[in-house]
């Protein structure tokens, strides 16, 4: 037998068990309920039929004469109305309630006086209201009765009381009742078991089927079918597994995504940084073993140029492995700029001053243009100095000689505006839209040795620390212009 069979039969028998002992439970309520309304339903039609015992005999045997009770003639019918009906006591009261004469055994009767107050009570209510009056055998159960007044010459002598409910009756009453109890109890216990067997077998199949169809989607999910999700149930507690495991699943999803993008970036940037690390490595061994091998055979100016040659490669290999803990860090959410005031134009004039050399000797034009007075802004001035500089360099990597670059600044509503536009190749359209990607390098192929394709990026990541974002406009052979906007000191900052 299978696992998911044995955990089935066991939710079988807890849900039969469960509706059995609820059951149980109202069948006992029931027969309680239908003892103790059996009982007042006797009770009251006892009352109705037997309520006017009493009267009919203060009217027709008149049991008193004198004020005192006439036993010759009253004893032989009232004898012959118990003999009738063993359940009626007939005793005969003063007009105080005191018990002047009955038709029961003496030792029998435990208290000689009857409330008289209940008696005037019973007879001044309408029928179906009256209330119990006392039992001179059983003086502890109130018990139905019933009463009639007494009158000789019109004046009232004495009472006649009835009670209707004797002790035989309630010992009948009771074995009665107990049988009633028992067959009630059988019956019921039967109807209880079959009842929670049909309830529990719907109810069973009815749970187990959705919970059948959800297993169902879960193990697909689990199978790899990641596009399984579970439908419908939308309410109540299977609703809210629904939910719970479709959004689940469409977090696993999206981490699954996540890790192979990352995976898929890794694999690239490795390739790319082995291809791009490789070749001034390689330019380095080279120039470095041409000196072992040929050091006698060589003049001091080929040395120097052998030696000048590697002195470049380490400072590209330095600029790689630079751009590359830079990024890495950034990637990670490792970088917190600490902002604070300062004024971009001087920032500006300090970084052309330290490319004034390199556009000399390339023959590029490098300038300033700035409109009005600038605003202080509110940044971090060494992350700031990184984008200015890589959009610098990137600017001398594709303006051919001759050229131009210029940074412009401008005054905006929103803070200051930067702009560094070249007189390079320029950008294609469709390619515009990858430029800033992680190791995005355009044009590779026409410059294969001008850098590793991250130094748009950094300036993507750090432009989004200050809540600010870099665009670009160019045309094919027209060159390129970058500009962004950093927020200018505001009073809450």
């Amino acid at each position: 037998m299978s696992v998911k069979t044995i955990r089935g039969n066991l939710l079988f028998w807890k849900i039969a068990a469960v509706f059995s002992i609820l059951l149980v439970i109202l069948g006992v309520v029931y027969m309680l309920i239908a003892s103790r309304l059996s009982r007042s339903y006797y009770t009251t039609a006892h009352q109705e039929l037997y309520g006017n015992v009493a009267a009919h005999l203060a009217n027709f045997t008149h049991p008193l004469k004198n004020g005192q009770p006439d036993t010759t003639v009253t004893h032989d019918i009232i004898h012959s109305i118990m003999v009738a009906n063993p359940s009626v006591e007939v005793y005969l009261l003063d007009t105080t309630g005191k018990i002047t004469d009955y038709v029961v055994p003496d030792k029998s009767v435990r208290q000689r006086h009857v409330n008289i107050a209940t008696v005037k009570q019973w007879l001044a209510v309408k029928s179906g209201q009256r209330p119990l009056g006392d039992n001179p055998k059983q003086p502890d159960e109130p018990s139905i009765f019933s009463a009639a007044p007494v009158y000789e010459n019109n004046k009232l002598t004495g009472y006649v009381y009835a009670v209707l409910a004797s002790e035989k009756q309630r010992d009948i009453l009771s074995a009665l009742n107990s049988d009633l109890t028992l067959r009630l109890g059988k019956y019921i216990f039967l109807s209880a078991l079959l009842i929670a067997l049909v309830v529990g077998t719907i109810t069973f199949f009815l749970i187990t089927d959705s919970i059948c169809q959800i297993a169902g989607v879960v193990r697909r999910f689990k199978e790899g079918d990641y596009a399984a999700r579970i439908e419908g149930y939308a309410k109540g507690n299977l609703g809210m597994l629904t939910s719970t495991f479709n959004e689940m699943a469409d977090v696993i999803v999206d981490n699954f995504d996540k890790i192979s993008a990352t995976d898929r970036f890794r694999q690239e940037l490795i390739a790319n940084v082995s291809h791009d690390l490789r070749t001034p490595l390689s330019i380095m061994q080279g120039y470095v073993e041409t000196l072992l091998i040929k050091k006698d055979n060589l003049t001091e100016q080929e040395k120097n140029k052998y030696l000048t040659v590697v002195l470049e490669s380490t400072k590209k290999l330095s600029v790689l492995v630079e751009q590359l803990f830079q990024y890495a860090k950034l990637e990670a959410n490792q970088v917190n700029p600490e902002k604070e005031q300062f004024l971009l134009n001087e920032l500006v004039s300090d970084i052309l001053m330290a490319y004034q050399l390199k556009a000399k000797e390339s023959n590029i034009s490098l300038s300033l243009e700035t409109t009005g007075t600038l605003s202080p802004v509110f940044a971090d001035i060494a992350l700031t100095e990184r984008v200015l500089q890589n959009l610098i360099d990137n600017a001398f990597k594709f303006t051919p000689n001759g050229g131009r670059i210029t940074i412009q600044l401008k005054q905006m509503s929103a803070g200051i505006q930067v702009q560094v536009a070249d007189t390079g190749i320029g950008i294609a359209q469709e390619d515009q839209a990858y430029i800033f990607e992680r190791y995005k390098q355009l044009h590779k192929d026409e410059l294969p040795k001008k850098g590793m394709g991250i130094g748009l990026a950094i300036v993507k990541k750090i432009l989004e620390l200050h809540q600010s974002s870099i665009q670009v406009t160019s045309t094919p052979g027209n060159g390129a212009a970058f500009w962004f906007i950093l927020p200018a000191l505001s009073r809450s900052n």
